[in-house]
């Protein structure tokens, strides 16, 4: 899975799923690093073919609108560790990785794991 990590998730993060075979790149990494705005973050997501993972809400009032970025995951969690965070990930990688072949939007929360809307087949 290719994933890129918006810039309120930690790095951790993004070198955790790289650990565990992913392609993960972390915003701080693009050519403008964390000040990298909304747009640049989608365009480079869409074009790499990546699923962004974010925190921001502007990405998710966007996405059933605009359809960028094409794949979307917001980590809707409370406030918690970082630690709490990386850990939230390792339990549900399989179930996030599986979610994408059936969605194109994903929410993840201490709890639970909701798909949002369906794949496009031809994307």
């Amino acid at each position: 899975m290719k994933l890129l990590f918006d810039a309120q998730l930690p790095a951790r993060l993004s070198e955790l799923l790289s650990g565990a075979g992913h392609d993960a790149l972390h915003t701080r990494e693009l050519p403008d690093g964390n000040r990298s705005t909304d747009s640049q973050i989608a365009r480079r997501a869409d074009a790499d073919e990546r699923v962004l993972v974010t925190k921001d809400q502007d990405f998710r009032e966007a996405h059933p609108l605009t359809g960028s970025p094409r794949q979307l995951l917001v980590v809707a969690t409370r406030t918690i560790a970082n630690d709490a965070l990386l850990s939230l990930f390792e339990l549900n990688l399989d179930a996030i990785v599986s979610a994408f072949a059936q969605a194109s939007f994903v929410q993840l929360t201490e709890g639970a794991l909701m798909l949002g809307r369906p794949r496009d087949p031809s994307r």
